[in-house]
């Protein structure tokens, strides 16, 4: 099989195979002269492997790769010297492959298509990006395709099934010694995102700890989670992927959507998309940081106008910043109340004088904004009741649910839904300032009541 050069019409690689001559070593040939002479290169393939293939990266001068019976093999240097890139394939005969895009494709002798997803990072490879403390490669062009919606639970486990690419852009840094924020080094590494405008869109840090899932809580089976994925911070080469959202919303619920995939499910709802445009990826590690655009490009399928996917971005962001105001007054509700339970008994029941009547009542009311006057376990049964009491409880998983629903498709929000998030949106308003209108008047007035019977003060509320 004989490969032309994409950089040079008088350079060529011919892969010989003589299998069939009972000859098992490698053969490898180049010619730089349009075929007048040829040199055998093949350094670095053992010499047991048959070569079938060779092909050039259509982006790099002089990388090639090589499709043998056992493998795969890479070379930066024309050929000159080879190292396998096999990683998790299988050891078996590799018949011929194609660089599609960013993707490695490549055909097996009976074990099917397997794709290397992005060698952005290995076009890039050189001696000088590994010399120093880090390093970040620019991100290959990131398509804004969105994860399976097909509402079936996924494979069983037992089903042979092959895995998609990751969901969002793939980021992939080096560090050549580990900066976990330990004594003496210069604090953990971090991943920010920046939109062309300048404004941070996601920030990761190798701090980050992802929230426990308590498989006795699930309905679903644990198979089904998508594993966090942390920023890694030890030495080495590390890849990342950023699912192209923003921060997740503060819902005080979570739930697995049925359109699930085999360990590949995330929970929802989950942050806005990004708009398609352009973006800066910065790395900081070790006390120095390092930045690469990324192109963000729309799904080529969808034909929503950019006008009408800001819209949709425009209200998702609205739901999440009414959740975070839902949640953040939810949380110091939460806190008072349970100062308030944890007063001395001279300060509980609504019988044990004025100060006693006075937490009861603030707890009361506290109670009321928060839930509604109903506990949580009958709310989340049987939903929000018709005609009831808006509350901050039953609001916030409204604001989940309508954002799930407005990011469900890459269209423009219907009418209905852009109504109905100026309602939910001038409810949470009016709860929380509700709740910051009580806490502002009574609290200083409970705290010159505990201190005038001597007992300690309440203490300060979450942000």
């Amino acid at each position: 099989m004989i490969e032309a050069s994409h950089f040079d019409p008088a350079e060529a690689w011919a892969a010989v195979n003589r299998f069939r001559l009972d000859d098992l070593r490698p053969h490898v040939y180049r010619t730089r002269d349009s075929g007048a002479s040829w040199q055998e290169v093949t350094r670095g393939i053992p010499g047991s492997e048959v070569v079938n293939a060779v092909r050039e990266d259509p982006a790099r001068r002089e990388m090639l790769y090589a499709a043998t019976e056992r493998g795969v093999h890479v070379s930066f240097d024309d050929g000159d010297h080879w190292q396998s890139l096999s990683l998790n394939l299988p050891a078996t005969a590799v018949r011929d492959l194609v660089v599609h895009g960013d993707d490695l494709v490549v055909g097996t002798h009976g074990r099917s298509f397997w794709i290397l997803d992005d060698v952005a990072s290995l076009r890039q490879l050189e001696a000088a990006a590994l010399a120093g403390p880090a390093h970040l490669f620019r991100p290959a062009q990131a398509w804004r395709v969105r994860r399976n919606t097909n509402t079936d639970t996924p494979l069983p486990p037992e089903e042979p099934a092959g895995q998609n690419p990751p969901d969002g852009a793939v980021v992939d840094y080096f560090l050549r010694a580990a900066s976990a924020g330990a004594a003496g080094s210069a604090g953990p590494v971090t991943l920010e995102i920046h939109d062309g405008a300048g404004r941070l869109v996601r920030r990761f840090s190798s701090a980050d700890r992802p929230e426990p899932v308590d498989p006795k809580e699930l309905a679903i089976p644990t198979y089904w989670i998508r594993p966090p994925q942390p920023l890694a911070a030890g030495p080495g080469l590390h890849r990342f992927v950023w699912d192209l959202r923003y921060p997740l919303p503060e819902a005080t619920h979570h739930d697995y959507p049925i359109s699930a995939v085999y360990g590949d499910t995330p929970r929802e709802p989950l942050g806005p998309l990004v708009v398609p445009g352009d973006y800066q990826v910065t790395l900081t590690a070790g006390g120095g940081a390092w930045s690469q655009p990324l192109a963000v490009r729309m799904d080529p399928r969808v034909k929503t106008p950019a006008a009408g996917l800001a819209r949709q971005l425009e209200l998702a962001q609205g739901l999440a910043a009414a959740l975070h105001q839902d949640a953040a007054a939810l949380r110091q509700i939460a806190a008072l109340r349970s100062a308030l339970k944890a007063l001395p008994s001279q300060a509980q029941g609504g019988d044990s004088g004025a100060l006693g009547r006075a937490v009861a009542a603030l707890d009361r009311e506290a109670g009321a904004l928060a839930e509604g006057g109903e506990g949580e376990g009958a709310r989340r049964a049987r939903g929000p009741r018709r005609g009831a009491a808006p509350s901050l409880a039953p609001l916030n998983d409204q604001l989940a649910e309508l954002l799930i629903a407005i990011e469900s498709s890459d269209a423009a929000p219907t009418t209905q839904q852009d109504a109905a998030c100026r309602d939910l949106q001038r409810a949470t308003a009016d709860l929380a300032a509700r709740w910051a209108a009580l806490r502002d008047r009574d609290l200083p007035a409970l705290a010159r009541d505990l201190a005038k019977a001597g007992l300690p003060p309440l203490p300060a509320l979450p942000e």
